[in-house]
């Protein structure tokens, strides 16, 4: 792809966190500023944004609208930590989101596509969980926050008529205006099971797990995997950085009252379909190849017969011939 220039804390927020507040850790365009203005206002916590900018023509009066953007809104100065990603190469989206959590300053961030608006207080939510914030903090979470969207795109442009809290949320879902996000994909989001969060009242552990699954999550920053960043453009890119913390013996958690909508936004569907066939075919490579390292890594450290290793044996032990070889490897690695 060529060299980027990364220059982290562009600006810095002034605000001191506590080492276990949540980081919106997100990656930003020039065409979604409002958007991170209006996350900051709403957040009124941490937020690690990296901004994409063209090294082109365009790039003085992106870089204007961001001076603007920052000093006209007491929050972003506040609370937002930008780190600048410049170069001529569009959809980057794996080393945009790898910038954003490497300059991520608490313990725990959130993978989170800036889109989403952020409708209950999830860290309320967690602090009343000391089981499951036991489990994040040693690094064996991942807390899910699932991701709504309305069937009519016009019902998810103005953010301050989203529900509120779960009931509210389920009104609109027993009406059919609103479903789990890309309904049309389950495999994207469905693990997540919406059906029993409708009526759960306590977290729970995803037990359907399958390598499309690509929800948004609350993580530990420290000895998690880091997004692979031969994903460039849309298709599996998300799902690959997810694949990879599965793989490493994290646990994905369910918060049962708290959730997201997507803020309408439309994207270049052809590109989109394009970018998709070819990350596919990268994707059904990475994941053979990520199953062995991380099989190998484990069997090196006799990890291999812990718990760690449940979750690599149960995905990995679909691929073809993935057992066999990983057989032979064990049985190598004993003998020394």
């Amino acid at each position: 792809m060529g060299p980027s220039k990364v220059i982290p804390y562009y600006f810095k927020a002034s605000e001191k966190f506590d080492h276990e507040e949540i980081t919106m850790a997100t990656l930003v365009t020039y065409n979604r500023f409002h958007v991170l203005s209006r996350l900051a206002a709403h957040y009124k916590g941490p937020i690690s944004a990296a901004i994409h900018v063209n090294d082109n023509e365009s790039k003085k009066k992106i870089l204007s609208d961001l001076h603007e953007l920052y000093n006209n809104n007491e929050d972003m100065k506040r609370y937002v930590d930008i780190h600048l990603v410049v170069d001529k190469f569009d959809r980057q989206f794996n080393m945009w989101r790898n910038v954003a959590k490497f300059f991520t300053r608490t313990d725990f961030l959130m993978m989170l596509d800036v889109d989403f608006y952020l409708c209950t207080d999830f860290r309320k939510s967690l602090k009343e969980q000391p089981e499951l914030m036991k489990l994040l903090r040693a690094g064996k979470a991942a807390v899910v926050i699932p991701a709504f969207e309305y069937i009519d795109e016009t019902d998810g442009e103005d953010w301050n008529d989203f529900p509120k809290n779960k009931e509210e949320l389920l009104v609109d879902v027993k009406s059919e205006r609103l479903d789990m996000f890309h309904r049309g994909w389950k495999r994207g989001h469905g693990s997540t099971n919406y059906g029993k969060w409708y009526i759960q009242s306590k977290p729970y552990k995803v037990t359907d797990y399958n390598y499309s699954y690509e929800p948004y999550v609350i993580f530990k920053k420290e000895s998690t995997p880091w997004c692979d960043e031969r994903f460039v453009g849309y298709g599996a890119n998300k799902a690959a950085c997810l694949f990879e913390i599965y793989l490493a013996g994290i646990d994905y958690w369910v918060l049962p009252r708290d959730f997201l909508i997507h803020q309408t936004h439309h994207y270049p569907e052809d590109t989109r379909a394009k970018e998709r066939v070819y990350n596919k075919k990268l994707y059904d490579y990475y994941r053979e190849e990520t199953c062995l390292r991380y099989a190998r890594m484990m069997i090196a450290a006799d990890e291999w017969k812990t718990n760690k290793s449940i979750n690599l044996k149960k995905e990995c032990g679909r691929i073809r011939g993935f057992t066999d070889v990983i057989e032979r490897v064990a049985n190598q690695h004993n003998e020394l």
